[in-house]
């Protein structure tokens, strides 16, 4: 049997979507939540391979779990405890490349805009009907 960590097919990526991370891709940064025991070279094999685009540099990093409070019962001892640590792997791309972590494809933004341009429509047509129905009363 292969050992997880040799086998990068059982590690998951998870790119963020947050505002940092949208700054940081105009720079060709992209930030994505990895697995603890995932190395750099592991996490540029699977980007690579996973999104068909070129790796220049892998950055990671480990935060800390934060603190956290519990009791068990009215008048049992309160104690401290952690959550989890969590890595994330910061991985800059060959100029040119791009993951779409935050764009929508084209045909997607036409067909909300057809949706919201026909719902204003609807709701104007109403407001007319409405106001005529007024006057004619």
């Amino acid at each position: 049997m292969a050992d997880a960590k040799t086998n990068i097919n059982l590690h998951i990526l998870e790119p963020r979507a947050t505002e940092k991370t949208y700054r940081e891709q105009t720079k060709r940064t992209y930030v994505f939540s990895v697995k603890r025991d995932m190395s750099k070279q592991e996490v540029a094999k699977l980007v690579e391979k996973e999104f068909n685009v070129t790796v220049t540099d892998v950055r990671t990093l480990i935060r800390d779990g934060k603190k956290t409070k519990f009791s068990k019962g009215k008048h049992a001892y309160p104690g401290t405890t952690y959550r989890q640590d969590k890595k994330y792997a910061y991985v800059t791309l060959k100029e040119g490349d791009k993951i779409k972590v935050f764009e929508e494809p084209e045909e997607d933004k036409k067909a909300e805009k057809a949706v919201k341009s026909s719902a204003k429509e609807a709701k104007a047509k109403a407001k007319a009907d409405k106001k005529a129905a007024k006057e004619n009363k």
